[in-house]
């Protein structure tokens, strides 16, 4: 029977703004929300915190650890040995990738992602090849057995510090991509890079009808759509880069 790992790589050392993950959000830190948000996609067997070695990022793996979730420790520049690192001690069969920075992940989403996978149809599937869910929504999955191919294979400073993209780019490998709302709710920013974006997602929080419950995207893109002013408050940042892929490559 297949293993499905869940992990969310996470540090203190984020460069455009430090320690962001462990900011409160609505009485619970942003990585907390994550984690929580990670355990209630469906077929998952575990949830994996993949944290940087070394005393500096200690509160990331100890808020990991008050979340109940596994934790591995391993590089911080090449995250995609840490990935394999996790992938191996939790038994995966099939990864799921989630950065730390997104706490309005949507379950739902994620599990049809993870689909694509597991009915046997791709080696690789993601719902950003191109974007057309709200970024913050984004999360990657694919077979234990090609990430470590790429451990062995990828040998570039991007490909080893990005994860996936020796997986996104490799011609030889079955692609998949869930197809958002695309339009307006493409455009939007959910995730947590910039001061802007930490004060968007607390008023998203706050105007939330219960904001320690888990609202996911048409609850989300309903408020925007009743508070534009909300949409407003990062929307100066709403056109910085995006992941993508070659378009050369097979997508089903």
């Amino acid at each position: 029977m297949s293993r499905t790992v869940i992990i969310v790589q996470a540090r203190m050392t984020s460069t455009r703004l430090p320690g962001k993950v462990l900011l409160d959000l609505a009485g619970h830190t942003v990585l907390r929300r994550v984690l929580e948000r990670c355990a209630c996609i469906p077929g998952v067997d575990d949830v994996c915190c993949a944290v940087p070695e070394g005393v500096t990022h200690d509160p990331i793996a100890a808020e990991a650890k008050r979340a109940g979730v596994s934790v591995f420790r391993g590089s911080e520049a090449d995250v995609l040995a840490r990935y394999a690192g996790a992938a191996r001690q939790c038994g995966a069969d099939l990864v799921m990738r989630v950065t730390s920075d997104c706490p309005l992940i949507d379950p739902v989403v994620c599990g049809q992602v993870l689909s694509l996978v597991k009915d046997g149809k791709a080696d690789y599937a993601c719902n950003n090849m191109p974007a057309s869910w709200p970024h913050g929504l984004d999360c990657e999955a694919f077979t234990a057995a090609a990430l470590y191919r790429a451990e062995v294979e990828a040998t570039s400073p991007r490909e080893r510090e990005h994860v996936t993209p020796w997986l996104r780019e490799h011609a030889d490998l079955v692609h998949a991509n869930l197809i958002g709302p695309g339009g307006w709710a493409a455009e939007q920013r959910w995730t947590l890079d910039f001061p802007e974006d930490y004060a968007f997602l607390q008023a998203v929080f706050a105007a939330l009808p219960d904001s320690s419950g888990m609202q996911y995207t048409d609850a989300v893109l309903n408020l925007l759509r009743a508070r534009p002013d909300i949409a407003a408050i990062n929307a100066q940042h709403h056109n910085v880069s995006r992941p993508s892929i070659l378009v050369k490559q097979k997508i089903l």
